[in-house]
């Protein structure tokens, strides 16, 4: 099944250690757009250099999660976008599996995969559910349902925009799922390298 229907977003902050396990598990064929949030040319230019399907903007300054992930979702020309943490990995079938499920259902605004760290393994289940929020660690958006909500607050830096966001599409009657078959490795709480602080 052809990825070209997907854009991948990812914000980032001074991660260059944690980001490439990432990057590799993206297949080759998917464009992705990488927020930096920081001056680091150097940062774009061995990303581009070694990824021919990686965009790097460049923001310049800390602009936080919701308003960086916007900033790259305002650059999104494909069906769906999916937001992805630089702390996490695609399984080979990944992007695939989210789109048999978008498929299926159609009528959605966020796809969820199932929590896979390193302390949870949220697999008890293999049905798609409906769910009142999901994990921003990967959240698969379809885009043509967001055109009266928005995307993240800007308000919000680093933690709750999802929860936000997710209430927002709830009170507007827009369909939230997990589907636990869609398996993503998710490091938490390492999106950046620990020697920097916000």
């Amino acid at each position: 099944m052809s990825t070209d229907q997907i854009t991948i977003v990812i914000t980032s902050y001074k991660s260059d250690e944690k980001i490439t396990k990432c990057l590799k598990s993206i297949n080759n064929e998917c464009k992705t757009i990488i927020i930096e949030n920081s001056k680091n040319i150097s940062f774009k230019e061995n990303i581009e250099k070694k990824f021919s399907n990686i965009e790097v903007i460049i923001a310049g300054q800390n602009l936080g999660y919701a308003k960086g992930n916007n900033l790259g979702l305002s650059k999104v020309k494909t069906k769906y976008a999916l937001i992805l943490n630089p702390d996490s990995e695609l399984a080979n079938n990944t992007l695939e599996k989210f789109l048999q499920t978008a498929n299926e259902i159609k009528n959605f605004a966020i796809i969820g995969p199932a929590i896979q760290d390193e302390k949870n393994l949220q697999n008890n289940s293999k049905l798609l559910r409906e769910v009142d929020s999901v994990k921003g660690f990967a959240m698969f958006l379809n885009l043509n349902q967001f055109n009266d909500v928005g995307f993240f607050d800007d308000k919000f830096f680093i933690y709750l925009e999802e929860i936000d966001l997710c209430k927002r599409l709830k009170k507007k009657k827009k369909k939230i799922f997990v589907d636990p078959k869609i398996l993503i490795h998710h490091q938490g709480g390492v999106s950046h390298d620990a020697k920097y602080n916000f």
